[in-house]
C-alpha cells in the first residue's frame, strides 16, 4: 500500500511539473480575445459596431461618413491576418482597406490590400500595392475566384527579410522580393502599424471611376473577425527584428516553396487583371522591380 502511495505521489508531483511547465512556454499564433486588445477606432466610432463580445466588428459606410481602425502598436517584420467579409450585392464605389503604414509621410513604407466594391454580378477586385522609402504606384489588380460576401475570408500579410507575400485564404497573390542588392527600395527599417478603413472613392474605385456609388443601397457593411498579428512590435527588443529565430524569418518562408509557387502562377495565369509592369503608358520603361519578377 505504501509503496503505491509513493508511486502515485511521484506521478501527482511530474503532472504538476508539466503543467507549470506548460504556463511558462510561450504560446504560438495567440489571437487577441477582443478587438480592442490590439485595436483602437480611429475615424467614426459611431460606424463601428463591435460583435460577439469584441471578437468581431461591423464597418458601416454612408453619406455621413465611412470609417476605420488602427492597431496599437507598430512592428518590424512579422505576420497579420484578419478575416473579412465583404460588401454584398451593389458594392461599386467603395473601398475596403486592410494595409500596413508607417505612417511618416513621403518616406512612408505601406503595404496595401484594397477591395474594389463592384455592380452586383461582377467580379470582385482586390488591390494590392507596395511604398518602399515613400515609392509607390506599383499596382496590381486580382479578381477573386469566389464571393467574398458570401462568407469571411482568410488575407494575410507576411513580411520579412526576403519577401511580402499577400495572400488571400493561403494561396500568394502577390509577391514583393528583397532587391535592395540592385538598388531596388525595399520596406525594412520603419516599423509598420496595422489599419483598416471603409469609405468612398468612386472617381476611381470601380472601372476607374465609371461606375458611381448608388446611396440608395446605402448603408454598406463589411464585416472583420480573427485578428492575427505576430511580429516584432515596436518600441520593443532591438534585436527583435533582426533575430532569424523568429519563424517568419525560417528557411521555409524566405522563398515560396513548390505548392505555394504553383498556386502563385495559377493566380497571376487566370485571375490577375492589372500589373503595373506591364502597363506601357504608364510605364514605357519596365521598372526594375519588374525584370526579377514581382
Amino acid at each position: 500500500m505504501t509503496h503505491s502511495f509513493n508511486i502515485f505521489r511521484k506521478n501527482i508531483v511530474v503532472i504538476l511539473f508539466l503543467i507549470g511547465l506548460v504556463t511558462l512556454l510561450p504560446v504560438k499564433n495567440a489571437k487577441p480575445a477582443t478587438f480592442l486588445q490590439d485595436f483602437h477606432i480611429t475615424w467614426s466610432d459611431s460606424h463601428i459596431k463591435q460583435l460577439d463580445g469584441g471578437k468581431g466588428i461591423q464597418l458601416l459606410l454612408d453619406q455621413n461618413s465611412g470609417c476605420g481602425f488602427a492597431s496599437k502598436s507598430k512592428y518590424l517584420f512579422g505576420r497579420v491576418s484578419m478575416k473579412i467579409k465583404l460588401i454584398p450585392g451593389d458594392s461599386a464605389g467603395t473601398v475596403t482597406a486592410f494595409y500596413m503604414n508607417s505612417d511618416n509621410g513621403n518616406v512612408r513604407d505601406e503595404l496595401d490590400f484594397e477591395f474594389l466594391g463592384n455592380r452586383t454580378g461582377q467580379p470582385y477586385s482586390v488591390q494590392t500595392n507596395v511604398y518602399a522609402h515613400g515609392k509607390g504606384d506599383r499596382e496590381q489588380r486580382v479578381n477573386l475566384w469566389f464571393d467574398p460576401a458570401a462568407d469571411f475570408h482568410d488575407y494575410s500579410i507576411l513580411w520579412n527579410h526576403h519577401h511580402v507575400v499577400f495572400s488571400v485564404e493561403e494561396v500568394p497573390i502577390r509577391v514583393y522580393k528583397n532587391n535592395e542588392a540592385k538598388g531596388i527600395p525595399y520596406p525594412k527599417s520603419q516599423p509598420m502599424g496595422i489599419y483598416s478603413t471603409l469609405w468612398e472613392a468612386d472617381d476611381w474605385a470601380t472601372r476607374g471611376g465609371l461606375e458611381k456609388i448608388d446611396w440608395s443601397k446605402a448603408p454598406f457593411y463589411a464585416y472583420y473577425k480573427d485578428f492575427d498579428i505576430e511580429g516584432c512590435p515596436a518600441p520593443g527588443p532591438s534585436a527583435c527584428a533582426s533575430s532569424q529565430a523568429n519563424w517568419w524569418e525560417g528557411s521555409g518562408y524566405q522563398q515560396l516553396d513548390s505548392v505555394a509557387a504553383r498556386r502563385y502562377r495559377w493566380v497571376r495565369l487566370n485571375h490577375m487583371v492589372y500589373d503595373y509592369c506591364t502597363d506601357k503608358q504608364r510605364n514605357p520603361i519596365k521598372p526594375p522591380e519588374c525584370m526579377d519578377g514581382v
